[in-house]
């Protein structure tokens, strides 16, 4: 007879965590070695209670899921760690499997996906719910994003500080319509229609730091 899987569930809310509980309690599959509302109480905790599937709630007070699942991964613990959160974003799913996550559910998933994924997490195999995969997937097939050139890069910082094209022009010594090109192309690439939005876009990807470029 096989060994129950030995799981940790970590979130904020005691009611999700009496609910989790409850569901996993009456199984003589799973044993439930510990509950923690944030990431630093589930680090503390795995290292003693040694889970084989942690059940990682993302948005906490203190340390967050993402930054727990890395130091968990970092710290080569073999526990498997399966993201159980009510978001689905591009800014949540993607730092989450970065960080090390083997698997990424909903809490509106059914029991039994719920039951099932965990198992699946136990043997080390990926678990996404269909939103996630859907989502990832579409990651994987969008064109990769065209990187704008050093001449590119300085029209766009000198955007950012209010330059006129005029005077981007003078200082670059090109023409001003050589200015409105390049500026085109950083539209097109960074996918905006004007000037404000590229430089929105530019900060948001690091492509421009305050202060400087």
């Amino acid at each position: 007879m096989s060994l129950p899987i030995r799981l940790l569930i970590v979130d904020d809310h005691p009611v999700v965590r009496d609910g989790l509980r409850g569901m996993f309690t009456g199984d003589p599959d799973f044993e439930v070695v510990g509950e923690a509302r944030d990431g630093a109480e589930a680090l503390a905790l795995a290292a003693h209670s040694r889970p084989d599937v942690v059940l990682m709630d993302l948005r906490m007070p203190g340390m967050d899921g993402v930054t727990a699942i890395g130091r968990l991964v970092g710290s080569g613990s073999p526990a498997k760690v399966l993201v159980l959160t009510t978001y689905d974003t591009d800014a949540d799913v993607l730092p989450a499997i970065e960080a090390g996550a083997t698997g990424y559910l909903l809490k509106d998933a059914p029991r039994e996906d719920l039951v099932r994924a965990v198992r699946a997490a136990a043997r080390g195999e990926a678990v996404l719910s269909p939103s996630v995969a859907g989502r990832l997937m579409g990651r994987l097939r969008a064109p990769a994003e065209e990187p704008l050139s050093h001449r590119e890069l300085e029209v766009l910082a000198m955007v950012a500080k209010g330059t006129s094209n005029r005077e981007a022009a003078a200082r670059l010594f090109i023409s001003e319509a050589t200015v409105k090109t390049h500026l085109l192309h950083v539209y097109a690439k960074l996918g905006v229609n004007d000037r404000a939005a590229a430089v929105a876009v530019a900060y948001d990807r690091g492509l421009l730091t305050p202060g400087g470029r």
